[in-house]
């Protein structure tokens, strides 16, 4: 047990008071943090519906979520977050469940 020496393992108490992170309570808090002004960062899987494609793993260091615009919906756009990118100020857009960490953290999809 040298590892856990160096960096002690939490206890089962604690692990259960952690709790596990969901895709939907992470998204939940980033659009809590943006409206707040607070930038987020996270990661997902790329996929292009219309290609049917990935190109891998996107990190996006600094972001804030976008509110959705009620009078223009889109296809499949309960499944899609907007934000922007601030390293870019590039409007971008991602599907939530392809959603892998928020803040350094790892999600669960459920």
């Amino acid at each position: 047990m040298f590892f856990s020496v160096l960096f002690p393992l939490p206890s089962p108490c604690e692990l259960s008071r952690m709790g596990e992170l969901t895709v939907y309570k992470a998204v939940a808090e980033m659009r809590r943090l943006s409206a707040s002004g607070e930038e987020v960062s996270f990661s997902f899987t790329s996929y292009s519906e219309s290609k049917q494609e990935t190109h891998g793993i996107v990190e996006v260091r600094r972001a804030r979520l976008r509110v959705r615009a009620i009078d223009h919906p889109v296809e499949n756009g309960d499944l899609l977050e907007l934000y922007t990118d601030l390293d870019t100020l590039e409007q971008r857009r991602f599907y939530i469940p392809t959603l892998m960490t928020f803040n350094g953290k790892l999600l669960k999809l459920q």
